[in-house]
């Protein structure tokens, strides 16, 4: 008669043998993970992802993890007062909304990633892209139709900016000393302000910069879906173009392809989009055969 509590065991030791050569490819590699959607605002699954990120550490990957935080910058400017001005969707960042994204990021949300982390085993250290000197930023520019002339306007959205130049040194003092980087998408411009930066794009210039062999955009989405649903698992840059222009692939989803075509085409060997709300999507990724995204690749 079959022991079903052995035959557990004997399933768990198979997961670990299959999961074997993975971990031998990647040990020694660096993985940025940028963090944010619904997933950062859910306890459970903050857990889940520490766990993964602690795991990946101890099996000798160099994890690095850049956070957003949309919805809590949001949050805070209500309670204190600041009203956010829009344009074409994109939030207009003053002085006073800089000030409170910054206070949010590097310290509320940044802070708690890192207990998260300690909480499940691992070591962690917290920073900004100011630190050190680490990401200096360029204000993004923007431009859009006016309705009535139809004549191209700059639109200025204030203290928000791209990444211009990536010092991966105080990175690689963090991973090197075996604790795990933890970034909030702030960056300092070139007079020595402050900057707010999208952390899609902040994830994806460190992740080049780095020569990571994976970016991982988790996100509320399971992948890119072709049009009747189903799970898109490997796209290149070309096949992103055509998947754009025939209406597959549309909204939000086109600036998070657009940040993983940048880095994949400036030194990250991949990047995968995610279900960041699916218990342990980046194990199901990296660790079976299957995977759990769309995986894109330069060519």
């Amino acid at each position: 008669m079959s022991n079903p509590h052995h035959a557990a065991l004997l399933a768990k030791a198979k997961t670990l043998v299959d999961a074997l050569p993975y971990m031998q490819r990647y040990a020694g590699r660096t993985f940025v993970v940028k963090y944010g959607g619904h997933a950062m605002g859910d306890p459970e699954k903050a857990v889940d992802f520490a766990e993964d990120v602690v795991l990946l550490k101890a099996v000798g990957i160099n994890v690095v993890v850049v956070h957003g935080g949309g919805p809590q910058i949001g949050a805070m400017l209500k309670k204190v007062g600041v009203e956010s001005q829009f344009i074409d969707g994109l939030r207009v960042t003053d002085k006073a909304t800089a000030e409170v994204a910054e206070m949010v990021l590097s310290g509320a949300i940044n802070k708690e990633i890192v207990g998260w982390i300690a909480k499940a085993g691992g070591k962690a250290m917290g920073v900004s892209g100011k630190d050190g000197g680490m990401v200096t930023a360029r204000k993004v520019q923007r431009t859009r139709k006016d309705p009535d002339s139809r004549i191209e306007q700059v639109v200025d959205l204030g203290f928000v900016g791209e990444p211009e130049t990536i010092d991966t040194k105080v990175i690689e003092t963090i991973s090197n000393s075996g604790m795990i980087p933890v970034i909030a998408p702030i960056a300092v411009g070139p007079e020595g302000g402050t900057y707010n930066v999208n952390a899609d794009t902040m994830a994806g210039a460190i992740a080049a910069a780095l020569g990571a062999s994976r970016l991982f955009l988790l996100t509320d989405v399971p992948g890119v879906l072709d049009k009747q649903g189903n799970l898109l698992t490997d796209l290149t840059p070309a096949a992103i173009e055509g998947l754009k222009e025939d209406g597959t692939i549309s909204g939000g989803m086109i600036p998070k392809l657009e940040t993983c075509i940048h880095a994949v085409e400036a030194g990250c060997e991949a990047a995968v989009v995610l279900d960041g709300r699916v218990s342990h999507a980046m194990l199901l990724e990296i660790f079976t055969q299957e995977g759990a995204g769309t995986l894109i690749r330069a060519a």
